[in-house]
């Protein structure tokens, strides 16, 4: 068993301390909003993530887990301390450091013994040299050692995820201190790349930034085969059958949302501006995913001949399936624009109802799908979750005012939808044949 403190209990600081627990270990975690304390302390996760307010339970009823707004209760008996504080986007594009730099100088204030600071913070390149100097200002005498470890964890799977990492990555100079963070790990059976610092820090930026090209890059094919007639979920079958290319983000849609992408996109690209680079793929993987969003309002105003005084029902408001995450959602972007064009919206989510209700004030939200259909002129499907799979969709056309679909999430196939007498759009699928424009051989 050792003792892990970890500083902050957003996403990645409350899945890191709950798994950290239920390997054995003794975890404190520090929270200084009294809201959020209250509630982790009752046993309650402050967010939805499939498992982990059942971990959370256990563990706190075994004993292994304790959270504080103290520094001196958690940090002077740890052995690590994890620093998972927030990076928020800042006006000009950067990472906003103010809750790591916070974090460090209480850190290194509170240190009375040899402990390992490991920053899982996506922070942007060279930051752990800055950390560093920040505890050493505060520590006095008392030896530590910084390691980067980035977080891989995918909202909606974090919790096996972190289980199951694809790999751990660790970042020192110092590597005695990495070895010994690498036996932390162990019971994860993963691979561990150990590099120095700055090599560790931008791995997240690069990873997130690829993923995020891959998801624009086949948005624009998506936006081409709408022209020509092609479908776009066979076209990314056939690319991800190639295993230089691969299945995996290649779903055309409504583009990416979400805590890490968006903003760590746009760091990235402040970074390399800021440094002399031209980024400008970046900037491209940015304008594409905004464009998607602006061509989904536009397939409804076309079809529909205008959205003033139309009611268009919304089904899925999370940024993805299985989170109540509203973070960068491209239903906020959507919504927003609907309301802007004189549509009244009526919405549906599973789990995120609560969390939107505060952000898009003026929609009317609905306990199932057929009270969102009910009336409404167009359906638009903007989170890809399991139960709209098997709606009733005669029960559907019945309640709706025009059966009309518009599916940002290629959740159906355009066939079987136009069957049941929907007019259907998809992304980069589902165009009637008069619609295309005609290529010239």
């Amino acid at each position: 068993m050792k003792n892990i403190c970890v500083v902050g209990t957003g996403y990645v600081g409350i899945v890191t301390g709950v798994c950290f627990a239920d390997l054995g270990n003794n975890v404190v975690c520090i929270e200084i909003d009294q809201h959020k304390l209250d509630i982790l302390r009752a046993g309650k996760s402050p967010i939805y993530e499939p498992g982990l307010e059942e971990l959370l339970q256990r563990n706190l009823n075994a004993g292994r887990l304790r959270f504080t707004d103290n520094y001196q209760i958690g940090i002077p008996d740890a052995d690590f301390v994890f620093i998972t504080v927030g990076t928020p986007m800042g006006d000009d594009g950067a990472a906003d450091l103010q809750y790591v730099e916070s974090a460090a100088k209480s850190i290194g204030a509170a240190l009375q013994q040899p402990s390992i600071i490991i920053d899982k913070s996506t922070v942007p390149i060279g930051t752990g040299d800055w950390v560093t100097n920040l505890i050493k200002q505060e520590a006095r005498d008392v030896p530590f050692a910084v390691i980067s470890n980035p977080e891989f964890l995918r909202e909606g799977s974090a919790v096996n995820d972190f289980f199951h990492p694809d790999r751990i990555v660790l970042g020192s100079l110092d590597r005695e201190a990495a070895a010994t963070v690498a036996a932390l790990h162990e019971p994860l059976s993963a691979p561990i790349i150990i590099t120095d610092l700055r090599t560790a820090e931008m791995i997240k930026y690069a990873s997130n930034a690829f993923l995020a090209t891959r998801i624009s890059f086949i948005n624009e094919i998506a936006q081409i085969c709408e022209k020509l007639g092609a479908d776009v979920k066979e076209v990314a079958r056939g690319m991800g059958a190639d295993r230089r290319i691969g299945p995996h983000f290649l779903d055309a849609g409504l583009g990416f949302g979400g805590s890490c992408f968006p903003k760590d996109v746009m760091a990235l690209h402040h970074m390399a501006a800021k440094s002399g680079c031209h980024p400008q793929l970046l900037q491209a993987v940015m304008d594409i995913n905004t464009d998607a969003r602006r061509s989904f309002v536009h397939k409804a105003e076309t079809i529909l001949d205008g959205l003033d005084g139309k009611q268009i029902g919304v089904l899925g408001l999370s940024f993805k399936p299985n989170t109540d995450d509203m973070r960068e959602a491209p239903s906020l972007d959507i919504v927003q624009v609907l309301q802007a064009a004189g549509a009244h919206v009526k919405a549906y989510d599973p789990v995120a109802m609560s969390v939107a209700e505060a952000l898009l004030p003026d929609v009317v939200y609905c306990a199932t799908p057929y009270d969102v259909a009910k009336g409404s002129h167009a359906l638009l499907i903007l989170t890809e979750w399991n139960e709209f799979k098997q709606l009733d969709f005669d029960k559907l056309k019945r309640l709706m005012r025009q059966p009309v679909i518009l599916d940002g999430r290629n959740l159906y196939d355009p066939e079987t939808i136009e069957a049941r007498g929907f007019t259907y759009r998809g992304v980069g699928r589902g165009v009637p044949r008069e619609e295309l424009v005609s290529s010239e051989i």
